[in-house]
């Protein structure tokens, strides 16, 4: 074999087994989720997305890369989080939160954004419309703004002899929010009940939220469904139960950790909902292309003990109409 014969033979074989190794190390996919809490509360909050994802065939460490980033509840951190996952260009920013939308939407107008949101997406200016959302942005809309309402009017019937009740929200610069509570309020005095609107930007706020709800004499509380209130279940439960305060909340998972009621909608599904939008976006489908989805299954539950630990009667009406009642 002459030495050009045995050159030949040996580039082809090199070139045969240089291609499968270059096709393993093309870059996956890379998923940024950005929430407004802590990058762990992400993780576990975006667990029902993940899940979805493997069902299309995303696999996280195996053909896609998840990276989970928090404002630790200091909403002026979310801009310069989302600037470092532009820059780096991830695939996709899943925005868990209306102020981590708000951000992403400020920020590019390429990168496709699939939000987690209870504000209005069009009166808060995320997309053009529900069914044509426009530009780089879509997601979930879990209808918070008309669900606060039906909350306090539930939680008026079950404890009818509270006048003043203490509402926890976290206050943003998405106006569309202002309008819903200042129509909540409305509502409430039509009904006879005094409102205290109590904002609470962090976990280290919730103390002293209580604290003031039971010296300006709440005898009951709503809590509202930001971020925050998420990431805190547990210790706004607890502090529920030591101040005997009768609590409603946005998810079933309060009441079935002890929490007295909730009303809202499943957030397992609406996340599964999040993870098919970023699963389509990956196959090549555009955001502007893919409809705004509510979530329209909404759940009723009540805890019957913690209502006992609290000596209330649940209205025979009221636990008719529940989708779930732990005893």
């Amino acid at each position: 074999m002459d030495m050009k014969r045995r050159n030949f033979i040996l580039t082809v074989g090199s070139a045969a087994l240089w291609l499968p190794a270059a096709r393993g190390q093309q870059a996956s996919p890379v998923v940024g989720v950005l929430g407004s809490g802590s990058p762990q509360a992400g993780r576990m909050n975006f667990a029902a997305a993940k899940a979805r994802l493997a069902e299309m065939g995303y696999v996280e460490g195996r053909n896609l890369t998840i990276e989970y980033h928090g404002a630790d509840d200091q909403l002026d951190r979310l801009p310069a989080l989302v600037a470092g996952l532009v820059q780096r260009r991830v695939t996709v920013i899943v925005a868990m939160s209306g102020p981590a939308t708000s951000a992403s939407r400020a920020a590019t107008t390429s990168t496709p954004v699939i939000f987690f949101t209870g504000f209005d997406p069009v009166a808060s200016g995320f997309v053009n419309s529900l069914n044509r959302p426009g530009g780089n942005i879509t997601g979930v809309f879990i209808l918070a703004p008309d669900l606060i309402f039906k909350r306090l009017e539930l939680l008026h019937e079950l404890v009818p002899t509270a006048k003043t009740t203490a509402f926890l929200y976290t206050q943003t610069a998405i106006k569309s929010g202002d309008l819903s509570y200042e129509n909540l309020r409305q509502t409430a005095e039509a009904i006879g009940v005094k409102l205290i609107f109590l904002n609470v930007a962090g976990a280290s706020d919730l103390d002293e939220s209580f604290a003031k709800a039971e010296g300006e004499g709440a005898g009951a509380l709503i809590v509202h469904s930001d971020a925050v209130f998420l990431n805190n279940r547990q210790k706004i439960i607890a502090l529920a139960a030591r101040y005997r305060l009768p609590a409603m909340y946005f998810i079933r998972e309060y009441a079935a950790e002890g929490g007295l009621i909730s009303y809202g909608p499943n957030y397992t599904d609406a996340y599964r909902q999040v993870g098919d939008f970023v699963g389509r976006v990956l196959r090549g489908e555009k955001p502007e292309n893919l409809p705004v989805q509510q979530v329209t299954k909404i759940e009723l539950v009540i805890n019957a003990r913690t209502a006992n630990s609290l000596g209330l009667t649940v209205p025979l009406g009221l636990l008719g109409r529940a989708d779930e009642v732990i005893d």
